[in-house]
C-alpha cells in the first residue's frame, strides 16, 4: 500500500510522543524533532509507512541511546491484558461460535495500541469492543480452507494484544500447527521475542522473527526462516494496519484481523473508521 500524506502527521506526533517517554532532556527532545521533521520532509523516499514510521523512531533512539522507549508502556499493557484473559474466555465460551468468538477477540485486543490512543480504560474498553460485531468476517472462508495439520502462521503486532493472540492460539493449536512471528527489534509498542516470552505465546506455537524491525513486516527484509513460513504455511492471519500496509500487495492469499483506526486503512478496506474486519485477500 503507497504511503500516504494523511499518514505524515501521525508519525510526526508518534515520533515527539516517544521523545517525551525517552528523555526529560530538553536539547535532546529538540534534537529528536529536529531530525523527525528532515524525515518527514523527505517521506518520498519510503515506500510505505512502516518505513517512515521506523526512520522516525530511529532518531529517538539514536539520541537517547534507548533501544526500547517504549518497554515500560509495553509491560504495562501486558499487565493489563493478563488481567482481563478470564473475561476473553468467558466470552469466546459462551458464545454461539467460539472459534469466531475467538478471532473477534484477537482483533479486539488490537485497541490496545498505546502509539494511538492515550489513556485507554482497558477494562471499559474491552466490554464495549468485544461486543462490536465485524463489518467484514471471512470465517466462512476460513473454515473451508482449516483441514487436519494445516499450518498457520500468524504475524503479531501489539504486546499488549498478544495477550489476546495467545488464547486464540491456544485454541488453534489443539487441531493445527501455529506458528507466531515477531519483530526483530523494537520498534514502537510492537511486539519483540521478550514479550512473546513474557506473555508465553511459545507454549501454544512455533515463534519466529519476521526479520524486520519496522512497525510492518516488509517483505524486502523478510529473514530466510520467516519467509519459508510465509510462503508454505496454508494459512497466513496478518493482525494490525501496520502488517496491512505492508502485505495488502504481496501475491498470496492472507487473512488480515484488524480494527480500522485511521480514513486511509477504512477507505482501503471499504469500512468506516472504528470497524472491525476479518478479510481475505486472495
Amino acid at each position: 500500500m503507497e504511503l500516504f500524506l494523511d499518514c505524515l502527521p501521525c508519525i510526526l506526533r508518534q515520533g515527539l510522543e516517544a521523545a517525551y517517554e525517552s528523555t526529560d532532556n530538553t536539547e535532546l527532545q529538540e534534537k529528536i524533532m529536529d531530525d523527525a521533521v528532515k524525515v518527514i520532509a523527505d517521506y518520498r523516499k519510503y515506500d510505505y509507512a512502516p518505513e517512515l514510521c521506523r526512520a522516525v523512531h530511529s532518531a529517538v533512539k539514536h539520541h537517547t541511546n534507548n533501544q526500547d522507549p517504549y518497554r515500560k508502556i509495553k509491560d504495562s499493557d501486558i499487565k493489563e491484558a493478563k488481567k482481563l484473559e478470564d473475561d476473553i474466555r468467558s466470552f469466546i465460551k459462551n458464545g454461539e461460535d467460539n472459534l469466531k468468538g475467538a478471532i473477534k477477540a484477537s482483533a479486539t485486543g488490537n485497541v490496545m495500541d498505546t502509539a494511538i490512543f492515550k489513556d485507554l480504560d482497558i477494562k471499559k474498553c474491552l466490554e464495549e469492543e468485544l461486543h462490536k460485531k465485524f463489518k467484514r468476517c471471512d470465517i466462512e472462508d476460513l473454515r473451508s480452507e482449516l483441514k487436519k495439520d494445516s499450518s498457520i502462521l500468524i504475524i503479531g503486532d501489539n504486546s499488549g494484544e498478544g495477550v489476546f493472540d495467545k488464547i486464540l492460539i491456544e485454541m488453534l493449536s489443539k487441531d493445527y500447527r501455529v506458528t507466531f512471528a515477531y519483530r526483530s527489534e523494537p520498534i514502537i509498542n510492537d511486539i519483540t521475542k521478550r514479550e512473546v516470552n513474557i506473555i508465553g505465546i511459545g507454549d501454544y506455537a512455533e515463534v519466529v522473527s519476521t526479520g524486520c524491525s519496522a512497525p510492518g513486516a516488509l517483505v524486502k527484509e523478510f529473514s530466510n526462516e520467516f519467509k519459508e513460513n510465509f510462503y508454505n504455511s496454508d494459512i497466513v492471519i496478518s493482525k494490525g494496519q501496520g502488517n496491512f500496509e505492508a502485505l495488502s500487495e504481496v501475491d498470496r492469499s492472507i487473512y488480515f484481523l484488524l480494527k480500522a483506526k485511521c480514513p486511509k486503512i477504512a477507505k482501503a478496506l471499504d469500512v468506516e473508521v472504528g470497524d472491525y474486519v476479518f478479510r481475505l485477500k486472495r
